[in-house]
């Protein structure tokens, strides 16, 4: 937000140093992010063109005498020549002359000097070449009123004069306009604040003769106001509008455009402007869309609405402007236009933003609309831009008597009750009443005291203008504000506990520390992809959410996976000759809102309605490993955290190889996946050897750890082990964790653990089964097994699998 100083003046006396004033703006929440003294441009004065003549030997350039008091020169009757490129000129009009000796803003020097044997004597500028404006095509054209030979910027009021770019937070909808930063300012300097009462002449008929206004959902618009205009011209705004409108980052366009955002940055109100002649009737309704209407805006472009989308619609139910967001072309101010149906209206700030960032319409006004703006300023705000247009238009224009003002849903007045006790307690300082509405009083929150309570409190009523006030904290930040932070001094917060992790981030921890034992890198990909990465990693499933605003363009959507992320890496490693690199990623997934998000209904404005479903996961890779090691890793972190972890073959898991994957099960829920990613997947990524894979949800994970954190404690026996292998033939559809299971059944308490450390297939073994070796250790805690016991162990264990599971011992 850049504000002008001489601009903040017009809403109270400031004065003083502009670096002490800067201070006091960063000191109220306003940071200012640079402070420039405009130049004086001395040597640019006041000049009037008093003949025009063509150059003899150039189409392109004509001489213009310019007259100067006391001027002496080589034009007609004595007056300064310029050689001039521009045509937009008239005898008798004032122009800004550059006379010889000046430094131009960007450099140059002017001095005399022939243009194809003429002699220039000074320049005539455009509004570029002050860097007053954007019009480089044409001179600048004064207003008659300007005094011959004074300087330039002191008739533009605009001599010394400071410029502030603040950085303003989109809790403080209030500094979005020059009256917002004017009244904060005032309140810290202990000077007056007042918004002039526009002045309007009411010369054309009553308004309700040619305009009508109808709110259809009250719940999308609260306010509704329209002036109408007549004997309009469109032409050039005056040079000290175009300046001010410049300085402060806009684009001067034409007189009725540059007023109404004058008044949007003077006052913090959007307003739009249509052509009466292409309002049928006058009529202005206001509705939400239904599904699929089409209109084409200002800029070109055909929109096509959602339903609950905020519409502007005629007589007829015509689309002609997207509530808050962008007019209709249908409706546009032109060259032609001579009457002017204005509307300022307040909208729900929710729809406004939901409707511009979807369409990827973000400007000045709807950027206002979502912070919040004021309704009580609608009437004046009219009047301002009737009064400034007026004072504008050559001959002046004629306003319609009276003004709509149509009413929908607006929000109650907010009233907090303010104990001094509180406040001084949040602000570390005591606080009386009357040092409160001193603070707040100048800045609009009017307080009054609460008769018979006991806390001494008072009621304080939060103006239209301040929507995020809403609590007691929030004017204890007001008061802070406004007394200086500086001031209230500093101390450090004692908290009666001390810091610690809580349970799940123990867990979290304790988990990444199982992870990096195990020999993984932990990585940290971009959660944001293209839509192509998750179909090249084999996802399949429902469709990836796509973001309105993404960062980049071919990373628009997020992720549904880690696969993705985690083959990218392993694959990049690979490039770099890194082919055995093992990684992990503890990250958060996304899904589509379980109802369809932001398509339901527009009353539905809850969070899970229109957010996606967020889960955190857990996902390993191995480049060059094969599923018995993901397996092993998720055995590894059952042991790690005590969970009864089971495995069950799937063929059609998305990304998985479609014979070597599995679900992990926590009891009958599904809580991951485990095996190989599916080698198509693997070649599309450039990795030519296997990727051993595994993902789990985290939330049950460290819940079932959480329950069995309380573990008793065994003891470790002092007696030898004994280890053993067994392989079994066995047929390809039987699991080899079942197999593990049953020998864990089987072997009894001496079984203590089992692993599997070969898998077989070749000519050897018949088709349709493989051979699946495994390691039994065998201990028992009060004596030494003999070879007798370790045998008959050892024959349990072959006469269970082989029942069980139709193997035979190899």
């Amino acid at each position: 937000m850049k504000v002008l100083l001489s601009w903040l003046r017009e809403f109270a006396p400031i004065e003083g140093d502009p670096a002490e004033l800067a201070d006091h703006l960063s000191d109220l929440g306003m940071a200012v992010e640079e402070m420039r003294i405009l130049p004086s441009l001395d040597g640019v004065v006041v000049a009037r063109v008093a003949g025009l003549r063509p150059h003899p030997e150039a189409d392109r350039i004509q001489l213009v005498d310019v007259e100067l008091p006391g001027s002496v020169g080589e034009g007609t009757a004595g007056a300064l020549q310029v050689c001039c490129g521009a045509f937009n000129m008239a005898v008798g009009d004032l122009v800004p002359l550059a006379t010889v000796g000046t430094t131009m803003p960007g450099g140059l020097e002017i001095g005399e000097r022939r243009m194809r044997g003429q002699l220039s004597q000074g320049m005539c500028c455009s509004a570029a070449e002050l860097d007053l404006g954007a019009d480089a095509e044409g001179i600048m054209i004064l207003p008659s009123e300007f005094e011959l030979g004074a300087p330039l910027m002191s008739q533009l009021g605009l001599a010394g004069d400071v410029l502030y770019d603040l950085e303003v937070n989109p809790n403080r909808p209030d500094a979005m306009s020059v009256a917002g930063v004017a009244r904060d300012l005032a309140a810290r300097l202990g000077v007056p604040f007042r918004i002039p009462v526009p002045l309007v002449r009411e010369t054309g008929e009553d308004i309700s003769t040619v305009a009508s206004v109808q709110i259809i959902d009250a719940d999308l618009c609260g306010r509704f106001g329209v002036r109408v205009i007549r004997d309009v011209t469109i032409g050039q705004s005056p040079p000290w509008m175009q300046a001010r409108l410049t300085l402060c980052g806009m684009r001067p366009i034409n007189a009725v455009v540059d007023v109404s955002n004058y008044v949007m940055l003077e006052l913090g109100t959007p307003n739009h402007t249509y052509d009466l002649a292409l309002v049928p009737g006058g009529y202005l309704g206001t509705r939400r869309s239904s599904e699929g209407e089409r209109l084409v805006t200002l800029d070109g472009s055909e929109r096509e609405m959602l339903r609950g989308d905020g519409l502007i619609v005629d007589r007829d139910d015509r689309p002609i402007g997207i509530s808050g967001v962008m007019g209709g072309e249908n409706t546009e101010i032109s060259d032609s236009t001579t009457a002017v149906l204005l509307e300022l209206a307040w909208w729900d700030r929710l729809s406004i933003s939901r409707t511009s960032q979807r369409l990827g319409l973000r400007s000045e006004a709807s950027m206002r609309f979502e912070r919040g703006t004021d309704h009580e300023l609608v009437p004046a705000a009219l009047d301002r831009f009737c009064e400034l247009l007026d004072r504008v238009t050559p001959g002046g224009v004629s306003v319609c008597s009276g003004r709509l003002d149509g009413r929908g849903d607006l929000p109650p007045a907010t009233r907090v009750r303010v104990r001094p006790a509180r406040m001084s307690h949040l602000l570390g300082r005591p606080f009386s009443a009357d040092e409160l509405r001193g603070l707040l009083d100048p800045i609009g929150l009017q307080c009054a005291v609460l008769e018979d309570d006991a806390d001494g409190a008072l009621e304080v009523t939060i103006p239209s203008f301040r929507p995020d006030v809403e609590t007691e904290t929030d004017v204890a930040e007001e008061v802070a504000r406004h007394y200086g932070y500086g001031r209230l001094g500093r101390t450090v917060p004692r908290s009666p506990e001390p810091g610690r992790l809580t349970p799940a981030q123990r867990l979290r921890r304790d988990l990444r520390r199982v992870l990096v034992g195990a020999g993984l890198s932990e990585a940290m990909p971009n959660p944001f992809l293209a839509p192509d990465a998750v179909r090249r990693a084999g996802i399949d499933g429902a469709e990836p959410v796509r973001l309105l605003n993404p960062l980049a363009t071919e990373e628009s959507v997020l992720r549904p996976s880690l696969l993705p992320g985690l083959l990218t890496a392993a694959a990049y490693n690979s490039s770099h000759r890194n082919d055995t690199v093992s990684l992990f990623e503890i990250g958060v997934v996304f899904g589509p809102p379980p109802a369809g998000g932001a398509a339901d209904t527009a009353a539905d404005k809850t969070a899970a309605a229109v957010l996606p479903v967020e889960t955190e996961h857990l996902g390993a890779i191995w480049a060059g490993g094969e599923a018995a090691d993901a397996v092993h890793l998720t055995e590894l972190i059952a042991a790690a955290f005590g969970l009864e972890l089971d495995l069950k073959n799937a063929n059609d898991l998305d990304g998985m190889h479609p014979v070597r994957a599995a679900q992990v099960l926590r009891g009958e829920q599904a809580i991951g996946v485990v095996g190989e990613v599916d080698p198509v997947v693997c070649e599309r990524h450039g990795l030519a050897q296997r990727c051993a894979w595994l993902q789990v949800i985290v939330e049950p994970l460290l819940a079932a750890a959480s329950a069995a954190a309380e573990r008793p404690y065994q003891l470790v026996s002092t007696y030898p082990s004994s280890d053993i292998d067994l392989a079994f033939a066995v047929p390809d559809g039987v699991q080899a964790s079942q197999v593990r299971s049953t020998l864990l059944a089987s072997g009894g308490d001496e079984l203590r653990s089992v692993d599997l450390f070969d898998i077989y297939r070749g000519d050897q073994m018949d088709p349709g089964t493989r051979s699946l070796a495994y390691r039994l250790r065998l201990q028992a805690d009060d004596r030494t097994l003999t070879d007798e016991q370790v045998a008959d162990i050892r024959q349990r264990c072959i006469d269970a699998v082989e029942h069980a599971h139709s193997a035979a011992l190899r």
